[in-house]
This record gives structure tokens, C-alpha cells and sequence, in this order.
């Protein structure tokens, strides 16, 4: 997909008032220039999600949730890039600019969607014209209602139903086949997918079918389930059946239940249960696992309690502990042989289910039993083998008090560590952002010019480039000088979009915390207060160089072209 140029980026959200993006989502109370309430991210009783106009960036001092207009529909509606952008442009009257090329792609993708479209359609026309399908559906007690719901439809049997009414020509007859609902055989000829099963649209983010499961009714009939193969829209490892549905079943999102099959799915959706999805005949892989934790905090895996459904757990692990920042959680539930959320719910209700997800196996406990399982802890080679399986598992967790407490437990199991977990751990250095601070417990100089640039990034154009003090070897310098530059080249660049250079950078927390900060004064103060910082900095440089010259001195002694130098510096440092 074609890059969407930094400027058209800087132009739209210029243009858009992120107070009034978020205010159509979350109640907003005006508290002096800003504006805050209750993060829409995280639960809390006491508003810590700040709004600044001026700045056009939001910040929960709860959570750290932080970003853009842009980052906020990403992360409240659950949008994609792309998708964020177009609603934004679309909010604005504005148009994305694509190349030409990319725009005939665009026009063969609404194609592609326009057929799948069709063809669910098609399968629910079908359904209502069908004695069999419907008498299979009745008999799994699926009520219209949810029928409805999830657009579940019906293939008829025979080689040529869909196409027959829907391949009208040869255009046509591509579009289906480039959506998967065609197969061929040997002899390259063309005739239908699915035959003879029951349909179960699939959709993307935006609640556009991008592909089909579909179920048998007769158990002897081919495999049980069969979906649509991979194409331009559907790649069945970035998917997951029932999201769009859980999105608008609910506001809020608080978890989501992972199950694997669509009936599962359905079922739940009737009984209750508005969060469930699923995996589409794959194992859990690390897209669906950003892709659950991007919809919720708390993910719950539901598996059958086999040793099949204990492997298929160990997956979605091995995916999911990679993402397990702090706030996240996930959870196993295994059920009984023979059973699965579909007759779970059906003969134990909603709440009983709810009750057995309430006892689920926390990822941690998960995580040791699974390891531990051929281990005998009682001995020190069990220990030791236990520590070695575990740490290399243990060191893909993001920093935070999660990993740190899988850590502390494993030393807790085995022992080893243990002597210095109870030690603090070593200070790690401060990134180049950190709020440095002299013995004085006064702001550094660096630290007031970074802060000045985030309050108001248009500051910079007061410090023409070259910058004088660019060779200080001082803590964050490095980091001043990209933040002048960043906006020496976008010369109207907000807080928001300037911190969102910084998103997967060490720098990112401290800056959110700077930019957040109470400043006083006004423009005229800061400004002054930034060209003072630059011009203190410039003489810390000199002396810098007249240091390191009387150092070479005593050590080695001087040539002419180094005296030469340090008397110049001695008598510019008086002169300033």
C-alpha cells in the first residue's frame, strides 16, 4: 500500500480539533486550558486523562495511555492506520492522496468486496430457501436473531449454484475466483467452493466480508469445517471470527474470549456471552494475539482439556507473552472431555460459564505447571533445568512489574537468583530525555530547553541551525538537537505529532512527562528562557574545549595550532 507523504499526516491533524474527536467519545470537563476525564482505557475512579488543545495531544497519568487524534481512534475505535486516517480526512474534507496506481488497486479492492458482498447475500438467500440447512440450524438451537446477526447463510449442493448466479461474465467469474469461492479441478475447470454447508461470513475491522467458513451438515461430507484461502483481503493468521460482531455488541470492551469454532462463537453470542471469537483453523499467532490485546485487557483462551488443547494453549503463550505489558492479562480455561463452549453454555447457562472463566488459570500459573510438567523440582537439576527452559521465555516479556514478578517467581521455584532478588536492581541509565537535574535540585539546561520545545514546538525556528553547542557532552544534547531539526523541517509540527516521532523510542516516557508538565509563563517567557539555555550551553562548549586543550597540555604539551586555539577560546570566554 502506497505511503501516505508526512505532510498530507501534518496537514489533517492540524486541522483537526482533538477535543472534539475525543468529546463525541468520552465526556470531557473543562479544567483551566485543558480538559480531562476518566480514561476511556483503563478503569478508574478519579480522572486522570488529560486533553490539551493547545498542544493537541492526549495523556493519562493512570495508564500512560498517550498520543494524536490519529493515535486516539486507532486505539478507542480499534482502526487500523489507514483507517484512522481516511475517517479523519473524511471528518476534515479532505481526500488521501494516492498515486494513480494506487488508486486502481483501491477500485479493484471495493471490486473484491463488492463480490464477497454479493455472495453473502447470495448464501443467506439461500438459507431462507432451504429445509435442510434450516432444520440443521434449529437443531443446534440457533434462533433467527442471531442468524441474522452473524449473516449466516447456506451453499447449496452441486458444483455451480454461486457461480451461475453471480458469474455472469467473465469479469465477474475472476472477481469470485480472486475471493477464494471458486475451486478448479485437473482439467482446469471452475465450479464452487463450498457445496452443501452452512455459510459463515467473515469480517474485517470494518465489518466488510473478506471471506467464508463453512460448516458441513452431515459429519461424513468432507472435513468438518472449510474456509475461504488466503487472497488479498484474507489472511486467516491476522483474522479472527466474531470481532466485528463483539465491537458492536459492545461499548466497552473489558475481555475476549478465545474459542475454535464458529458454533462456539454463535452460541456464546446467543446465551450472552458478547465477547467471544475465534481463531480461523489456525493456531493462535502473534497478529491475533496484538490484535485481542488491542480490543481488551483480559483475554481468556478456551481450550478442550486434552493434550491437543493443552498444545494449542502452550501456542497462544508463546504468542501472547511477548505482549504482556503491564495491565494486560490472559487466562486458560480448560474444559471437560467431550465438551466445548457450545453445549457448555447451552446446558449450564451464561453464568455458570462466566463462573468457570472466573476460575481460569492465570498465564503465570500457566506458564510454570507447563514448564514444569517432566521436571523434578525437588532436586537441583530439576531446578536448574527448570531456570533454563523458563528464562529465555521470561526475557521476551516487556519491562515492567509483570516480567519482574515472573522473574521473583522463578526464583522463588528454583532458588536461582534468589540471593539478589531481593536487591534492588541496578540503576539503569537515565534515557537522553530524563529530567537531568544539578546538585542545586535546579532543571537542567538542556532538560528547560526540551521542555520549552514541547510546550510550544515552534520555538525552534528562534535557534537557526548550525547550533553552536552541538559538540556539548551533556546528558540529552543529542536529543535537543533532533528535536530542533524535527521542526526546522515541519515548521508547524504540533506536541502531539512531534512526540509521535518518538513512539517506539526509550525516550517516549520521559518526553510524555515533560510535555505534560505545568510550565509557567507564557510564549515570550519561554522563548527567552530557550535562547538563554542555547547560549549557556555555547559557553559550557567553550570551556568544554579549553578544558580537554589544558588536559592535552599537561599531559603531552601543545603544538603551535593548539595554543593558537586556546588563547582564542581564553579571550572569547572573557569576551562573553
Amino acid at each position: 500500500m502506497a505511503r501516505i507523504p508526512d505532510a498530507f499526516i501534518d496537514e489533517l491533524l492540524a486541522r483537526t480539533d482533538i477535543v472534539e474527536v475525543i468529546s463525541t467519545r468520552v465526556p470531557l470537563k473543562r479544567q483551566g486550558k485543558e480538559y480531562s476525564a476518566c480514561c476511556p482505557f483503563h478503569d478508574e475512579r478519579s480522572p486522570s486523562f488529560t486533553v490539551s488543545p493547545t498542544k493537541q495531544f492526549y495523556h493519562c497519568f493512570g495508564c500512560g495511555a498517550h498520543g494524536t487524534a490519529l493515535s486516539f481512534l486507532m486505539n478507542y475505535d480499534r482502526l487500523e492506520f489507514l483507517d484512522a486516517v481516511e475517517e479523519l480526512a473524511r471528518r476534515n474534507g479532505m481526500e488521501v492522496p494516492r498515486e494513480t496506481q494506487q488508486r486502481n488497486q483501491d477500485n479493484d479492492t471495493r471490486d473484491l468486496f463488492g463480490a464477497l458482498e454479493a455472495a453473502a447475500r447470495f448464501f443467506q438467500r439461500q438459507l431462507e430457501g432451504s429445509d435442510k440447512a434450516r432444520a440443521y440450524l434449529d437443531g443446534r438451537g440457533v434462533d433467527a436473531a442471531t442468524r441474522a446477526q452473524f449473516a449466516i447463510g447456506y451453499a447449496p449442493d452441486g458444483f455451480s449454484a454461486l457461480k451461475d448466479a453471480l458469474g455472469t461474465d467473465e469479469r465477474r467469474m475472476k472477481l469470485l475466483d480472486r475471493a477464494g469461492l471458486f475451486s478448479k479441478n485437473d482439467r482446469g475447470h471452475t465450479y464452487d467452493k463450498f457445496r452443501d454447508r452452512v455459510m459463515f461470513p467473515i469480517y474485517d475491522r470494518r465489518g466488510r466480508v473478506i471471506a467464508f467458513g463453512g460448516r458441513v451438515l452431515q459429519k461424513d461430507d468432507g472435513p468438518k469445517y472449510l474456509n475461504s484461502p488466503e487472497t488479498a483481503l484474507f489472511h486467516k493468521g491476522r483474522e479472527l471470527y466474531g470481532l466485528w460482531q463483539v465491537r458492536q455488541a459492545n461499548q466497552k470492551i473489558a475481555r475476549l474470549i478465545v474459542v475454535e469454532g464458529y458454533m462456539d462463537v454463535v452460541s456464546l453470542f446467543q446465551f450472552g456471552v458478547k465477547q467471544a471469537v475465534a481463531t480461523l483453523g489456525t493456531a493462535t499467532t502473534p497478529d491475533h494475539a496484538e490484535l485481542l490485546f488491542r480490543n481488551a485487557p483480559d483475554v481468556y483462551f478456551c481450550f478442550d482439556g486434552d493434550a491437543a488443547g493443552q498444545r494449542a494453549a502452550w501456542r497462544a503463550l508463546e504468542s501472547v507473552l511477548p505482549r504482556m505489558k503491564d495491565g494486560r492479562q490472559a487466562f486458560f480455561l480448560f474444559l471437560p472431555d467431550g465438551e466445548d463452549p457450545d453445549t457448555i453454555v447451552r446446558q449450564e447457562g451464561a453464568a455458570a460459564f462466566d463462573a468457570r472463566l472466573q476460575q481460569a488459570m492465570p498465564l503465570s500459573e500457566f506458564f510454570f505447571q507447563e514448564l514444569g510438567k517432566d521436571i523434578r523440582l525437588s532436586t537441583l537439576d530439576g531446578k536448574a533445568r527448570l531456570a533454563e527452559r523458563a528464562r529465555p521465555l521470561l526475557a521476551q516479556i516487556p519491562d515492567g512489574a509483570f516480567g519482574d514478578l515472573m522473574r521473583q517467581r522463578l526464583s522463588e521455584i528454583t532458588g536461582v537468583g534468589a540471593a539478589t532478588a531481593s536487591a534492588p536492581p541496578p540503576a539503569k541509565p537515565l534515557p537522553r530525555a530524563a529530567a537531568h537535574r544539578s546538585a542545586g535540585n535546579k532543571p537542567s539546561l538542556v532538560r528547560s530547553a526540551i521542555v520549552c520545545l514541547l510546550h510550544k514546538p515552534s520555538l525552534a525556528l528562534a535557534l537557526q541551525p548550525p547550533h553552536a553547542f552541538a559538540g556539548l557532552r551533556l546528558p540529552g544534547v543529542e536529543l535537543l538537537l533532533e528535536l530542533l531539526d524535527i521542526v526546522h523541517a515541519r515548521p508547524d509540527i504540533t506536541t502531539g505529532v512531534l512526540l509521535e516521532h518518538f513512539a517506539e523510542r526509550e525516550e517516549l516516557p520521559a518526553l510524555q512527562k515533560l510535555a505534560m508538565q505545568e510550565l509557567p509563563g507564557d510564549e515570550n517567557i519561554w522563548q527567552a528562557e530557550l535562547l538563554d539555555a542555547a547560549h549557556q550551553m555555547e559557553r559550557q562548549l567553550l570551556q568544554q574545549r579549553i578544558d580537554e586543550l589544558q588536559v592535552k597540555q599537561r599531559n603531552i604539551g601543545l603544538d603551535e595550532a593548539d595554543k593558537y586555539e586556546l588563547r582564542a577560546l581564553l579571550q572569547a570566554r572573557v569576551a562573553r
